[in-house]
């Protein structure tokens, strides 16, 4: 069977899994990161973001596959609400979690409400079959496209996954929710494999994925730096050390032996979940560390002379003025080598956005008009703190960076973009909820 994997605007790894499995099934599949998929074929839309449920290039690719009699499927992250995608897509099924196996079986034998791991429509019921089990953790190589090598995300030709499982409870992550709290890791051979097959591909650097990198091979919870020394070893060896990244650990998740493998066989960076300067929304989050501990990380990151990044979440609702001047003090005070600034976004399927959608409007900070400094600029408190953090952030640099006209206009409009991504994916999930 000839089948599409629309993948929007990037190629992702669950997408390339998803190519990889089916190509051994014995199809004839194709990866694009374009709203294409040629008549007579069947289309799978790999969808990541719950924007994706938004985005009229992907509501009409759907739709027009499907008039001209084509069959869609669509899968990924945004399943763990499969109600909303049907309700916005209409595609014929979604399907539900880890999907290797259950594609397989949905390509091959169609609709059942047989088949675990599914949701359809029938008539006017939604079905959603029950969960199908994990899947195997080895498999064979995902479907590299040959023009890997163009893609960059932060820096990075593809994330691959050396694990699934996250030991964390972060109320805005999907993560623990779509492959659950206990961490399975691939054998050391089989990601080998598949890093030599992205270099032969033309992959330029390769970063580890699975939530926190140095959970790989850990058990009950207890990390294992053995394993992952080995492995960062492994991949440096295929690739090169400055073309391997492991950017994403927890601060309570790191030792020396980790920090010192990540000094010699990667870039040498790390990249920190901090989210907030305040204890008190850290613990509205689930973060499961303290302030105290995120400084401790940092400096143990610099005395092995490791670069170190942050990102920060501003506008969680119940977060007040004086728990984000605790964010932007701690920003000052770290001094770290990069930061990456969001407002809070509701995901489906998380904690938090069962509390904003119970939030009044008028006490969440994405819907609340902001009535300080940048008032004229017509924000929300949300869009406000964005704006200001990623401009404070520039200030405490080791090398500061100008806020120039152009830099200004850049953190507005993504500033922008984010409030009206968050207010329309509350405002989806809200509709669904009272359905």
């Amino acid at each position: 069977m000839d089948i599409t994997i629309f993948s929007p605007g990037i190629y992702t790894y669950g997408a390339m899994l998803i190519g990889g499995v089916l190509r051994d099934a014995g199809h004839q599949v194709c990866l694009t990161r374009t709203a294409i998929a040629p008549e007579g074929s069947l289309l799978l839309a790999s969808l990541y973001s719950t924007q994706h449920l938004l985005d009229p290039a992907v509501r009409d690719l759907v739709r027009s596959h499907r008039e001209r009699g084509g069959t869609v499927y669509v899968g990924g992250p945004v399943s763990a609400a499969p109600e909303i995608v049907l309700g916005e897509l209409e595609p014929d099924a979604v399907v539900v979690g880890e999907g290797e196996e259950t594609v397989v079986r949905l390509v091959a034998e169609g609709i059942s409400d047989t088949l675990p791991g599914i949701a359809y429509i029938d008539g006017d019921r939604v079905i959603v079959t029950p969960p199908a089990p994990p899947a195997s953790i080895d498999r064979a190589l995902p479907l590299i496209p040959e023009d890997i090598g163009s893609q960059s995300i932060r820096g990075a030709s593809a994330y691959i996954e050396t694990h699934r499982g996250c030991i964390g409870g972060c109320t805005f992550c999907q993560v623990p929710r779509f492959f659950g709290r206990k961490v399975r890791s691939r054998p050391l051979e089989s990601i080998i494999e598949e890093v030599r097959a992205f270099a032969a591909a033309g992959a330029t650097r390769l970063s580890v994925s699975g939530g926190t990198g140095s959970l790989y091979a850990s058990s009950g919870g207890e990390m294992n730096p053995e394993a992952f020394v080995t492995l960062l070893h492994g991949m440096a060896e295929v690739m090169g050390p400055r073309n391997v990244s492991s950017p994403d650990i927890r601060v309570d998740c790191i030792t020396d032996e980790i920090l010192d493998a990540i000094r010699r066989y990667t870039i040498g960076w790390v990249f920190f979940g901090i989210e907030s300067g305040s204890d008190r929304v850290l613990r509205l989050m689930g973060k499961g560390a303290t302030v105290r501990e995120v400084r401790e990380a940092v400096e143990r990151c610099r005395e092995h002379n490791l670069k170190v990044a942050g990102s920060f979440i501003v506008g969680y609702p119940g977060e007040t003025g004086k728990d984000y001047q605790a964010t932007k003090d701690l920003i000052a005070d770290l001094f770290l080598d990069d930061v990456f600034v969001s407002s809070a976004e509701p995901i489906p399927g998380t904690p938090l956005a069962d509390l904003a959608i119970k939030t009044p409007r008028e006490k969440n900070p994405a819907f609340i008009p902001h009535m300080g400094e940048y008032r004229p600029l017509d924000l929300t408190e949300s869009e406000a703190r964005c704006f200001d953090l990623m401009m404070h952030a520039d200030m405490y640099r080791p090398q500061i960076r100008l806020v120039t006209d152009e830099v200004y206009s850049a953190y507005l409009a993504e500033a922008r973009k984010q409030g009206q991504d968050i207010r329309a994916a509350t405002d989806l999930i809200l509709r669904y909820s009272r359905a």
